[in-house]
């Protein structure tokens, strides 16, 4: 941050424009590093011939769990389901008006919104290129909305630029792109780009360059009539004897580049996972795990907290306790093959006999924390005083960001903004409130953003997920490094027992990763247990 603050190097100027137009670089960087990769789905399963009288114990009624316990009994298999909680879905999961629960601490988490408004503790979007989320929700009937990822409407701000008032998302672009026109015409006519374009590209690059950054008659970009059709007006054009339209003043570059914002454009809005179009289940991100809970029912069973894991060469036996029972009694439950859907951070401090180098790759892989605040007020002030209707603005303060829900727009009444959301340094401080403090937190932090905030507000929940005693965090963390070490041996089939969920994916953190990973689980486990016999 503080090199940020400093005046530019043409060295970080290059760069920052390199940011502007290398969405795809990152993009390619992040599938490296196993982020944000495009699904591989091509085609529903159709796995046949289950050996007569073969068994299946799931551990964890996760999506990932929950696909495979799906295709496995449609197989053939005898299927049981094993899950820690009293529903399913895992962390595709949806806070409700009424609901409640117990993080790690003891504190209760409430949520007191009203009736039909909500927070999605886990994903809260989908990318259009996740095929196979989409393909179980058309299949299961769960309807789908667009979900706004980028509105140009919505807030870019840093707490030391711009006297702390935050920029709209549209207006930092468009000025982005003209001062960088204006800078890239100068080089044109100053004989800077001589060597690689000729006189004829040369006039056509500048004729572009004029239209594109919205330049005048002597390639200069400045506050004006013209760059207010695209950046907006600071008074809109009217009707009747209305006041005329008053153009809105240009960002300076100097600010722009040394506020950073080019960053959250970059890093937030140009990335393949993050373009439009994006989705939403109607009703919730949780709509998804019950839709996968309402077609698996007969096979789970709720509370079941599993305490030993236990294979030998003819199958697995799991031990497990009803956490709802007041003596505590261990049950069992005996399989031919496991299919262990159970967090990392939480497999690690199990009982289970798996081969070393597996239990090593379960013990490499850290998980991510964050965190999320959601605030309820009560009117949508965001749509009715500052026309935002949907999408995310982006701060540097330690909230992070503020999205508004794409869903129910115009509706009067109460309306929840996801008030609250990142990872990493910022979320451990979230992690050691208490969850009035987190609340309280998100209010005084957005206000700077929205002013409204104290006269409106109405209620709040929140979700910090390394306190959260099902998952001990939010998703497998992998780099380069451990995915070369780890990856392969954390797939395999370790003799009777497979693993499955995101963190044995090449999609850490999205549902797509644990569905693509439940099915591949399940197809190499048939196939597996058909050459048995």
């Amino acid at each position: 941050m503080k090199d940020m603050l400093q005046s530019p190097t043409r060295r970080q100027l290059l760069s920052m424009i390199g940011k502007t137009a290398g969405a795809t670089a990152m993009y390619q960087a992040m599938t490296t590093l196993g982020f944000a990769s495009e699904s591989s789905f091509k085609e529903s399963m159709d796995l046949k011939g289950a050996p007569p009288g073969a068994s299946i114990v799931i551990l964890g009624a996760g999506l990932g769990g929950l696909t495979a316990a799906y295709e496995l009994r449609k197989a053939g298999y005898d299927v049981k389901v094993l899950e820690f909680q009293n529903r399913g879905g895992g962390r595709s999961w949806t806070i409700n008006s009424g609901d409640r629960y117990t993080e790690l601490g003891g504190e209760e988490v409430t949520c007191d919104f009203e009736e039909g408004n909500y927070l999605n503790g886990g994903p809260w979007r989908l990318p259009s290129h996740h095929y196979a989320v989409f393909h179980y929700c058309k299949q299961f009937g769960v309807e789908l909305q667009p979900f706004i990822q980028t509105n140009d409407r919505a807030y870019l701000h840093r707490t030391d630029h711009f006297n702390g008032v935050p920029q709209r998302l549209g207006n930092v672009k468009d000025d982005i792109k003209g001062h960088v026109s204006e800078l890239l015409s100068k080089a044109v006519n100053a004989g800077g780009l001589d060597r690689s374009v000729n006189k004829e590209d040369k006039e056509k690059l500048l004729e572009g360059l004029k239209g594109w950054g919205v330049l005048d008659k002597d390639y200069r970009y400045k506050t004006s009539h013209a760059t207010s059709t695209h950046r907006g007006y600071s008074v809109y054009p009217g009707g009747g004897l209305m006041p005329d339209a008053k153009p809105s003043k240009v960002l300076p570059m100097n600010e722009l580049l040394n506020s950073g914002m080019w960053s959250d454009l970059s890093n937030n809005f140009d990335v393949y996972v993050h373009q439009p179009t994006m989705f939403q289940p109607v009703g919730g991100m949780g709509k998804i795990g019950d839709a996968f809970t309402r077609e698996c029912r007969d096979m789970i069973e709720f509370n079941a907290k599993v305490t030993k894991i236990h294979q030998d060469e003819s199958g697995v036996t799991v031990n497990y306790v009803d956490s709802n029972s007041p003596d505590g009694a261990t049950k069992t439950v005996r399989a031919d093959w496991c299919v262990c859907n159970i967090p990392l951070s939480i497999l690690t401090q199990m009982d289970i006999n798996v081969s070393k180098p597996m239990k090593q790759a379960i013990a490499a892989i850290p998980y991510e924390s964050s965190f999320k605040v959601g605030l309820e007020f009560n009117r949508r002030f965001w749509e009715e005083d500052e026309w935002i209707y949907g999408g995310v603005s982006y701060t540097d303060m330690p909230i992070t960001q503020i999205s508004y829900p794409s869903q129910d727009m115009f509706k009067t009444g109460p309306g929840v903004l996801l008030g609250a959301y990142g990872f990493g340094e910022t979320s451990y401080k979230f992690n050691t409130l208490t969850p009035q403090e987190r609340i309280n937190v998100a209010l005084a932090y957005g206000k700077y953003i929205h002013p409204q905030y104290p006269k409106e507000f109405k209620a709040g929940t929140s979700v910090v997920w390394h306190r959260i005693p099902w998952t001990l965090g939010c998703y497998g963390i992998w780099n380069e490094s451990t995915r070369h070490q780890y990856y392969d041996t954390l797939c395999s089939i370790d003799n009777r027992i497979v693993l499955a969920g995101e963190h044995c994916s090449h999609i850490p953190a999205w549902q797509e990763g644990a569905i693509l990973s439940g099915m591949d689980a399940a197809k190499r486990l048939h196939k597996k247990a058909k050459m048995l016999g």
